[in-house]
């Protein structure tokens, strides 16, 4: 028998409260009753100096970044919740991206990223719920080697959208967050190498 996709699932915020990491752990538990594995890192746990060419040259990757890349390569797919700063992605988002994506001595070219299927979701106070920061995220990872799912969510109002436990107060936003992770799931499975 086939062991269960794995994915996993983190928010671009650093912030403990965040709508993000709410979204994430909705995500990651749909993620689960899918038939997934799902492993929900907070970033907040890895910190990383920003990207310096010199600090790579002098030290390489710094122990966090290489738990992050590790944790990259040994899964298949990629579940992210991000904000939206300034119509754009968060700074400890591409941070984290930037790091993963340095090569180590051994690595093939973009190895925690090559291949990977990667579904997508937002969740910010404003109207369009972080819309802008997927399609530069979308971007971004479609230019590293991602599959990234065309189905998305963007969860605008969100210091509204999330009840006293974390989950989403909004059925139909439920059964969307739900409906990505069974899609993924299932196209992580798919691309599988026939053995």
């Amino acid at each position: 028998m086939a062991s269960p996709p794995r994915i996993l699932v983190f928010a671009g915020s650093l912030r403990r409260d965040s709508h993000n990491k709410k979204l994430a752990r909705v995500a990651a538990d749909a993620v689960r009753a899918a038939g997934g594995e799902a492993t929900l890192v907070d970033l907040a746990e890895l910190p990383m100096p920003l990207f310096d060419g010199d600090l790579e040259a002098a030290d390489g990757l710094p122990e966090h970044a290489k738990t992050f890349k590790r944790l990259m390569t040994e899964h298949e797919g990629l579940l992210i919740s991000t904000p939206e700063y300034n119509s754009s992605i968060p700074g400890v988002l591409k941070n984290v991206i930037d790091w993963a994506s340095r090569p180590e001595p051994g690595d093939r070219p973009l190895q925690a990223f090559d291949g990977k299927v990667a579904a997508l979701l937002a969740a910010s106070p404003g109207a369009l719920g972080g819309l802008r920061s997927l399609v530069t995220l979308r971007s971004i990872l479609g230019n590293i080697r991602v599959l990234v799912l065309p189905e998305q969510l963007a969860v605008g109002k969100a210091h509204e959208a999330f009840d006293e436990q974390g989950g989403l107060r909004d059925a139909r936003q439920r059964a969307i967050v739900e409906a990505i992770a069974k899609r993924l799931v299932t196209v992580v499975a798919s691309l599988r190498p026939v053995a």
